[in-house]
């Protein structure tokens, strides 16, 4: 265990990696299996893109001190919680009941064409009908609900990097 957790490259490494998987999978799940993603799942790849983004920059910036270290991991708390948050929303708008489940919305590019960003932003993370339906499930999990499992099992690497962060430091 001792060797995931013995040096920042490594951490952001793998964390660059964890998102490049999730990325995959989302992409093969739109492209290959025409899953057509909903404005919660643009969300969520967002969190997701933005948690490769600091384990990119981390990983090539590699902090040499233990402030800018934390810094990165907490900026990787934000982008999880962001994900979790709303993976959480997506799985409580599948679980409405038909007759409570908000009316869909058109298209993200029509609304991105016809109204304010800001506006189309808290559309997207209030939900809408679209984003109630279950496409694809396995194990009886829909997409949302293992998207936020692996957004909890990343959140419990960056803890546990975050954790050990005074001892990863020291050894320098």
């Amino acid at each position: 265990m001792d060797f995931l957790f013995n040096s920042p490259k490594r951490i952001f490494g793998i964390l660059f990696i964890i998102c490049f998987g999730m990325m995959a999978v989302a992409l093969f799940m739109e492209h290959f299996l025409s899953l057509k993603p909903c404005m919660l799942c643009y969300m969520q790849r967002g969190a997701v893109l933005i948690l490769g983004l600091i384990a990119a920059l981390g990983y090539l910036i590699n902090p040499k001190s233990l402030k800018a270290y934390k810094g990165f991991l907490i900026a990787c708390f934000a982008a999880l919680f962001s994900g979790i948050g709303l993976s959480l929303r997506q799985l409580y708008l599948q679980s409405l009941p038909p007759e409570l489940v908000p009316s869909c919305a058109p298209d993200v590019d029509y609304l991105l064409d016809t109204l304010p960003f800001l506006e189309v932003l808290m559309m997207a993370i209030t939900g809408d009908g679209n984003c109630a339906e279950v496409l694809w499930s396995f194990m009886g999990i829909s997409i949302p609900g293992w998207l936020l499992i692996g957004f909890l099992i990343t959140l419990l690497f960056v803890t546990k990097s975050f954790l050990s962060a005074k001892e990863i430091h020291s050894h320098k």
